[in-house]
């Protein structure tokens, strides 16, 4: 049985019903990132925008770019993000983000921001029929980032920056059960019994 070039009862292309499902999922999970009220579930929406654009870099044509999405947006600044979140949010800090008060100036910029948008698509010129998708060279890509002594000094400091935010975020983390040995704790300080004649002397 031969697989229908379009899509039954719609009569839409199968990339242009994919890019539409992709697209209203990333912005589906883009619009909960900001309004949702738990902080670990918005880190969670911000990884399905993430892989939903990934999606889309695909169908582009830029697969490159879709797997480089995925291993450091999704892999790297995500996780790390929600392992941040996680370990610096204690059961005595507040479970709700503090900035949804300021509802007024989000709605203010996202207003801006949405006008901006539709004067932009009012004002390109879009083409009727595109290209052929031309698939990006891994090859050349790879021997780019990897020979390049600008890239791979660019790729080692990056990597040492994602390290010192997960040791800083696992020191934040940290709390000492006991004393340090050298401090001298309250307890021993204060007399132990009623105090004596010439003590109240």
């Amino acid at each position: 049985m031969a697989f229908p070039e379009t899509v039954p009862l719609l009569g839409w292309t199968w990339d242009d019903m994919l890019f539409l499902l992709l697209a209203g999922a990333m912005l589906a999970a883009a619009v909960f990132v900001v309004i949702g009220r738990d902080i670990v579930r918005s880190g969670l929406s911000m990884i399905v925008a993430f892989a939903a654009l990934a999606g889309i870099y695909v169908l582009a044509g830029a697969v490159i770019v879709a797997a480089a999405q995925v291993l450091i947006y999704i892999g790297a600044i995500s996780v790390l993000i929600l392992f941040a979140i996680m370990l610096t949010q204690t059961k005595a800090g507040p479970a709700q983000l503090v900035f949804h008060r300021q509802a007024w100036a989000g709605a203010l910029a996202a207003v801006g921001v949405s006008f901006l948008l539709i004067v932009t698509i009012i004002n390109t010129s879009w083409p009727l029929q595109v290209g052929e998708v031309i698939g990006s060279a891994t090859e050349d890509i790879a021997r780019l980032l990897f020979e390049d002594p600008v890239y791979v000094l660019a790729l080692q400091v990056i990597a040492l920056m994602l390290t010192a935010a997960v040791v800083g975020g696992v020191f934040l983390a940290k709390r000492e059960d006991a004393p340090d040995p050298g401090e001298v704790s309250r307890a021993e300080l204060e007399p132990i019994g009623p105090p004596t004649e010439a003590e109240r002397r």
